[in-house]
């Protein structure tokens, strides 16, 4: 039986064929490491005096209003870092999306 393609012809394919492997190396996205994520500031303990008919001594009321001061300000440092965080997180889906998209196409 005769061969369709001569020696020269097969190893062009194969270069052809390897060189186009080569190209179509999709590269995996990496998430963001699980220690860039924030850590959402605990609220304060609600004194049981606050929901009470006569209601909080004045030191327990100040000192929960105090807490909830603090709690705003950590709150308010921590919102900018979520921020970054989720954005983080969007560019690792958009990615994974590209990365999937690149191995589609590197089957067809």
């Amino acid at each position: 039986m005769r061969n369709w393609f001569s020696r020269g012809a097969l190893a062009a394919l194969g270069a052809l064929i390897s060189a186009g492997a080569a190209t179509a190396a999709c590269t995996a996205p990496e998430p963001p490491p699980a220690t860039a994520r924030p850590v959402k500031p605990p609220l304060p303990a609600k004194p049981a005096c606050l929901d009470a008919k006569g209601g909080c001594p004045g030191w327990e009321a100040y000192s929960y209003n105090d807490a909830i001061k603090a709690y705003n300000a950590e709150a308010g440092a921590f919102r900018p870092l979520a921020e970054a965080y989720v954005k983080a997180l969007n560019a690792y889906v958009k990615a994974s999306g590209d990365y999937a998209q690149c191995e589609v196409k590197a089957l067809q």
